[in-house]
């Protein structure tokens, strides 16, 4: 079979390695280069170079396969969406599915580099709906706690936890893989903090009061905490009386006043999780702003109304080989929660952001306009 030393070989030495792409007939007639063996077996042992960052992401349906840069380039280009002619290639599909349950192991998507920094994005090979199956979330926490302790033991800086590698259900937002492994020299990042600070800045200046939706995870615990804290009123949507009670015991008895429990929603703010019902989008009034403190977008039920895009950021220039797009966002935008591990790193950072964990919201997002990445607009 052909190497890359065989290749190598090839164009370096003159009268040795002629068939480039059948070498079975360099053995047959004796051209075969004397080094060739000994130089692929001395390659074998040179040890690759280990990434800086690795952001841990998952895949979120079958046909996202062919959106990864490994798939189609003119798709990977564009935003993710749902494409009527995936519907002529699902033996494809059908096959990728059957090998990805087979071979079961995270892999390399993509690899990029930013200043001094190799960054690499690894995915545990699961849909996203198979993270709210009971039964699947053993097998997901070992195949996140195996790529976190393989990332420890190639040196690695950091690793950030994508999509739904840090939901609180699953792993306590990472904290689980700190308590088993608490030796570890890698730093673990949920990306809370970024995401958190993204929400509270795309928020208009002099807004009063917002309602909060949707399913509350600890990215909405903390933004309802800060806006609390800064005087604004937080009406949650009626009926969720679990969070609010949560929400309510988190804060100081002055921050306290601003939570509110109302059926009336008249604000034109809102900050939506996971799970924000088309009936409860329409409880909002004409010309409501949208902003999804989810990695996961909402499903877009009125046309009266603006969506912000999930948590995200446009990228330095001089974050390079960047040309795909990361799940549903624009080319060039990048997720808090990918940014979040960029940051740490340039950052120095020598603690874990996993459990109740957050950073310093202001510095966060201080650290991230220093470093380059830009506010991004509403969808």
């Amino acid at each position: 079979m052909i190497t890359a030393t065989y290749h190598s070989l090839h164009h370096t030495q003159y009268r040795t390695n002629y068939a480039l792409f059948v070498p079975l007939y360099d053995y047959i007639y004796g051209t075969v280069d004397k080094s060739n063996d000994i130089l692929y077996e001395k390659t074998r042992e040179r040890k690759g170079d280990s990434p800086d960052v690795v952001h841990l992401t998952h895949l979120t349906t079958p046909e996202s396969i062919y959106h990864l840069r490994l798939g189609f380039a003119s798709l990977a280009s564009k935003p993710y969406t749902s494409k009527w002619y995936f519907w002529l290639i699902w033996p494809i599909t059908l096959c990728s599915m059957i090998a990805i349950r087979i071979f079961n192991y995270t892999f390399i998507i993509e690899r990029n580099v930013c200043k001094n920094l190799n960054l690499q994005i690894w995915a545990i090979p699961k849909y996203r709906v198979q993270y709210y199956i009971q039964s699947q979330r053993e097998n997901i926490n070992k195949l996140i706690e195996e790529a976190i302790i393989e990332a420890d033991q190639k040196g690695i800086k950091v690793l950030s936890l994508g999509l739904l590698n840090q939901v609180e259900e699953l792993n306590k937002n990472g904290e689980l893989y700190i308590r088993r492994h608490p030796h570890l020299k890698i730093k673990v990042v949920d990306g809370s903090s970024l995401a958190v600070a993204i929400v509270l800045n795309s928020i208009p200046k002099g807004t009063a009061h917002v309602v909060l939706g949707g399913h509350l995870s600890k990215v909405g615990y903390f933004i309802a905490h800060a806006l609390c804290q800064r005087g604004v009123k937080v009406v949650t949507l009626g009926g969720g009386e679990e969070d609010y009670d949560k929400l309510k015991a988190k804060l100081t008895h002055e921050s306290s006043a601003n939570l509110v429990r109302s059926e009336c929603y008249a604000s034109k703010v809102w900050i939506i999780g996971d799970k924000l019902s088309k009936e409860e989008q329409f409880k909002a009034p004409k010309g409501t702003m949208f902003i999804p403190f989810s990695p996961f977008p909402p499903k877009k039920a009125r046309k009266d109304c603006s969506y912000f895009h999930t948590p995200a950021m446009i990228i330095p220039k001089h974050l390079e080989n960047v040309d795909s797009c990361e799940n549903w966002l624009p080319r060039r935008v990048m997720s808090a929660w990918r940014i979040a591990g960029i940051l740490h790193a340039l950052e120095d950072g020598n603690e874990h952001e996993c459990g109740d964990m957050i950073f310093d919201i202001d510095k966060v997002w201080k650290a991230s306009l220093d470093h380059g990445f830009l506010p991004l607009n509403m969808d």
